[in-house]
C-alpha cells in the first residue's frame, strides 16, 4: 500500500537523507518548540517594542465563511475592551495552496467543529449543515472592507452572525446604515490582507498575532491573553479569561465498556505525541471501549507538507505541550523507514498485549526524548521501553500486515469526515457515531460528551 504514495521530495520528503533529518530535528522541530526559544523571541521582540517607543499591537485575520472566524468575531469586541492593545483587522480569504490541500474538508470540518464547542466559550453557533451562499458571503465582505479600523471591531460580530444565519434582510439593513465597498475595493482590501498574513508567516483565518507569535482562534487565545497580561495590559487581571484553556474532564460516571472510543494517531503527528497517552488514559479513567486506529503520516500518504505550516505547529505544539504539562522536545524527526517499521512491528505487539505500549513508547521517545528511531538500536529502545522482547521483535520487520491496516482506517477516518491526525471518534452502545473530532485539543470535549452520555442513560 505505501508503494501507492510517492515521496514528494523537500519539505515534504518522507525520505530524508541521515543529514537532513538531523537539521530538520535539531534546527528546526526542537528550536521552535522550546520554551528557551519562545522566551528569547518574546523578550527580544519586548526589547525592541520599547525602544521604537510602539504599542502592543495585535493584529487579526478574519475569514468571513470560515466557521472558526465566526466565533472570533464574537469576542474581538471584548478583546479590545479588555486589553490595552491597539487592535488591528484584516480580511482575508482561504488560502488555496499546499498549506490547505483539502479546502472542501477544512470548510465543512471547520463549520461542524465550531458548531460542537461554540456553546463551551458561551458562543453561538448557527445550527445548519452549509456553507452561507457567496452571495452574502460577498456582501458581508464589502461591509468590512468599508470600514474603519474600529468600525470593523464594532460591527464583526453582527455582519458574521447576519452571514452565518444566512439572514439577507439583516444584511442589507447593515450595508444600508454603515455602508459597502465595491467589487475592486473589497477585493484590494482582501488581497492586503492575504498579502500581511503571508508576510508575517501564516495562511489560515480566525487568526490573531502578536510579537512574532501566532493564536489560532478561540482554542489558542488563552495562550495570547496570558501573554497580554504577563505584559500588564490587561484592564481586569482579576478576571477569568475571554476564553480560558478547557481541561478534560473525567467526571464521576464510568461506563461499562457500552460506549466506544476510537483514537486516530500517526507515528510523526507531533500533536498526537502530545494526546496519545491522555486520550489513553481518558478511556481507561471512563471505562469506555478502546479502539486505536493508527494510520500514516500525512506526507507518507501524498499530502504536502510547507515550511510555514511545520514552523506553526512546532511551535504551536510546545506551548500546548507546556500548558497540559506534558513534556515535549528534543525531537528526532521519525518520517519515513522509522514509522514503517513500528507499523511493521504494530501487529504482533497487538497480539502480545502491548499495541498501545508500543505507540505510546515510540511518540515518546522520537518527540520527548529526541531517540533516533531511523537507527535500529533506536527502535530497539522503543521496542524495550514497551515491555517486549527485541530479538522477536526485529523479527517482525518484514511483516507486510500493518500496510492494508493502515489504510483501512485512513478510509474509517476519511468516512467520518476527518483526515487529519489525531482524530478521535465516540460511538453508542448501538455502534452509531455520535462525535467525531480532529485535534488534540477536542479530547475535552469527548470527555464531556461522555458524561453526558452516561448520565442520559
Amino acid at each position: 500500500m505505501s508503494e501507492n504514495f510517492k515521496n514528494q521530495g523537500g519539505v515534504s520528503s518522507s525520505e530524508p537523507s541521515r543529514l537532513y533529518r538531523w537539521l530538520t530535528s535539531t534546527l528546526f522541530m526542537s528550536r521552535l518548540a522550546s520554551l528557551r526559544y519562545q522566551a528569547k523571541l518574546r523578550a527580544k521582540f519586548e526589547r525592541r517594542r520599547l525602544s521604537a517607543g510602539s504599542p502592543h499591537i495585535v493584529e487579526y485575520f478574519h475569514q468571513v465563511d470560515d466557521g472558526y472566524s465566526h466565533l472570533s468575531a464574537q469576542l474581538l469586541s471584548a478583546i479590545s475592551k479588555r486589553y490595552d492593545v491597539a487592535l488591528v483587522c484584516h480580511l482575508v480569504s482561504a488560502s488555496q495552496d499546499a498549506n490547505a490541500p483539502e479546502p472542501q474538508l477544512l470548510s465543512d470540518l471547520a463549520r461542524q467543529d465550531a458548531i460542537q464547542i461554540a456553546p463551551h466559550y458561551g458562543l453561538h453557533f448557527p445550527n445548519g449543515n452549509t456553507q452561507p451562499p457567496k452571495a452574502l458571503v460577498d456582501q458581508a465582505q464589502a461591509i468590512l472592507a468599508k470600514q474603519t479600523a474600529q468600525g470593523f471591531i464594532d460591527c464583526l460580530a453582527d455582519v458574521s452572525t447576519a452571514l452565518w444565519n444566512h439572514d439577507q434582510t439583516t444584511l442589507a439593513a447593515l450595508a444600508e446604515r454603515l455602508g459597502a465597498a465595491n467589487h475592486s475595493d473589497t477585493a484590494a482590501r482582501i488581497q492586503q490582507g492575504n498579502a500581511q498574513r503571508a508576510v508575517l508567516g501564516h495562511y489560515s483565518g480566525a487568526m490573531f498575532y502578536y510579537g512574532k507569535e501566532w493564536y489560532w482562534g478561540v482554542d489558542r487565545l488563552y495562550h495570547l491573553e496570558a501573554r497580554l497580561a504577563a505584559l500588564g495590559v490587561d484592564k481586569q487581571p482579576n478576571a477569568a479569561p475571554l476564553a480560558p484553556r478547557k481541561a478534560v474532564e473525567i467526571g464521576e460516571l464510568k461506563d461499562n465498556g457500552s460506549l466506544t472510543f476510537e483514537i486516530y494517531p500517526s507515528l510523526r503527528s507531533p500533536y498526537t505525541a502530545i494526546i496519545f497517552d491522555r486520550a489513553l488514559k481518558l478511556a481507561a479513567d471512563c471505562g469506555v471501549k478502546l479502539v486505536v486506529r493508527p494510520v500514516l503520516p500525512m506526507v507518507m500518504r501524498g499530502v504536502p507538507a510547507t515550511r510555514v505550516k511545520g514552523a506553526y505547529i512546532m511551535t504551536d505544539c510546545g506551548r500546548e505541550a507546556r500548558a497540559s504539562g506534558v513534556p515535549f522536545g528534543p525531537i528526532y524527526d521519525p518520517i519515513g523507514d522509522p514509522v514503517r517499521r513500528c507499523y511493521a512491528i504494530y501487529p504482533w505487539a497487538c497480539e502480545q498485549g502491548k499495541g498501545n505500549a508500543l505507540l505510546s513508547s515510540f511518540l515518546r521517545l522520537a518527540f520527548a526524548e529526541g531517540v533516533n528511531t531511523n537507527k535500529l538500536s533506536g527502535l530497539q529502545e522503543v521496542v524495550e521501553q514497551a515491555g517486549l522482547d527485541w530479538q522477536v521483535a526485529k523479527e517482525q520487520l518484514a511483516d507486510t500486515r500493518w500496510e492494508a491496516m493502515v489504510e483501512q482506517n485512513r478510509l474509517a477516518m476519511y468516512d467520518a469526515g476527518l483526515w487529519g491526525v489525531p482524530s478521535f471518534r465516540l460511538l453508542d452502545k448501538n455502534g452509531n457515531q455520535v462525535l467525531a473530532l480532529w485535534g488534540q485539543d477536542r479530547l475535552w470535549l469527548f470527555s464531556r460528551e461522555i458524561q453526558r452520555l452516561l448520565k442520559a442513560g
